[in-house]
Formats: structure tokens, sequence, C-alpha cells
């Protein structure tokens, strides 16, 4: 027979559902939140599209960043460094990675934007970042980049006079210490 008054069984049940609960939360965390990023722009987040809308006038530029992790053996750097675009106009620019190890390695990038509020302006319509990339050793490969800036931005006020935009790549190991087999 239980002789624990039920005043702390129900404080007991209500007090591991909400520790379970928590758990959970932490769990689902960091996919929420990339999720959330994605869709709003968030923290210089970029945004996936389907099509470019089309010019119009004025033009912004658009820098180009590129990050290795130090567990990733890979050379990696755009072929050009720089831009002047139209927002609103589709623009295809490439990225050069090369493994510079004798084995094949498997490499996830991650992006943003900066400044960061222009993130849900800066729309991809085809990245090598929405996969994972695996090299053999010493393979080179371009990897191509289409993306537009929303014609939007220069409405906002928070970013109308933003003139230059960095686009910036980091590619880490997908195992991390580890070679791809």
């Amino acid at each position: 027979m239980n002789d624990r008054p039920p005043n702390t069984q129900k404080t007991a049940m209500i007090l591991s559902t909400i520790v379970i609960a928590m758990i959970g939360l932490a769990f689902a965390s960091a996919p929420l939140y990339r999720a959330f990023c994605e869709a709003t722009g968030f923290g210089g987040t970029t945004i996936r599209a389907e099509k470019a809308p089309g010019a119009v006038a004025g033009e912004v530029g658009v820098r180009f960043d590129a990050n290795t992790h130090p567990g990733l053996p890979w050379r990696f750097e755009p072929e050009q460094q720089t831009v002047r675009i139209q927002p609103g106009a589709q623009t295809k620019i490439f990225y050069r990675a090369q493994n510079l190890s004798t084995r094949s390695w498997t490499g996830q990038a991650a992006y943003n934007v900066s400044p960061d509020q222009v993130g849900k302006y800066f729309k991809k319509i085809q990245c090598f970042c929405f996969t994972e990339q695996t090299l053999r050793g010493g393979q080179a490969v371009d990897m191509p980049v289409i993306f537009f800036v929303d014609p939007k931005i220069k409405q906002d006020p928070d970013t109308k006079d933003v003139d230059e935009i960095t686009l910036s790549y980091t590619f880490y190991p997908v195992e991390t210490g580890t070679a791809a087999r």
C-alpha cells in the first residue's frame, strides 16, 4: 500500500513530466532554431527560392568568403571575390574545393550573410551547401551557387542603404576527425 499523501504523487508526476518535456525540447531546439532561421532569415541565414523575380534598378555588391574547419583537409575558396548585381537578377558564381589528402572526405558547408538584417533578402536557388559534399583524395571541384537579392531590400528602412553583402561559408567534416571510407 502506498503511504504517501495523494498530493505528493500528483506533484511528483507533474515534475517528472516537466523534466521529460525539457529534455525533449533540448534535443529539438537546434533543428527548430535552424528551421526558424531558414524561414525568417534571422541571424543572416539565407532563404531558399525557386527563381529570381527579375532585375530592378540599382546595384548591390556581394563579397564571397570561404573558410574550412581545421579538421577537414580541404582548400576552399571563391573563384571571384566580389560581384556587383542588380536586386532581383539571378546570379551564378562558383566556389572551388580541393581535397588535399589522399583519402575521401565528406564535408558540409554552413553559411550565413552579413549584415545579419539582409539574410531574409538573400535567396539561394541552387547551392552546394544544401547537401553534403564528398571529395576523393586529391579531387578538385567547382561548386555553383545560384542566388539573387530580393528587390524588397531597397524598401526596408533597415536595409535600404546596404551597399555590400558578404556571403560566407565554412566547410566542416561530416565525421569530425575521421575520413570517409
